[in-house]
């Protein structure tokens, strides 16, 4: 198991990142959760096995196709209990 915690920049908010992003982590069986930041960033933590964070990574740096994103900032950190919980969004 994998846990990393993503801030992704760009135009994230009130184009359906969240949604998308949801739907693609429950997709691949991934645990966590996502969020708008106040400065107009997503927060996103995810767990899962490698090959599938993996490609969610790549997924969430594409978004959806109003989303534009222009950065995606990575940090691996260890997993804990919340982590194990459904993919949603807080």
């Amino acid at each position: 198991m994998k846990t990393v915690h993503l801030i992704v920049s760009g135009k994230v908010q009130g184009v359906g990142y969240r949604y998308f992003t949801v739907e693609r982590a429950r997709d691949m069986g991934l645990t966590g959760w996502v969020r708008n930041l106040s400065n107009g960033s997503v927060e996103i933590r995810a767990t899962g096995q490698d090959d599938e964070i993996g490609e969610f990574l790549r997924i969430v740096k594409r978004g959806p196709s109003y989303s534009r994103v222009s950065d995606v900032v990575l940090f691996e950190e260890p997993t804990q209990e919340e982590d194990k919980m459904d993919f949603h969004i807080k």
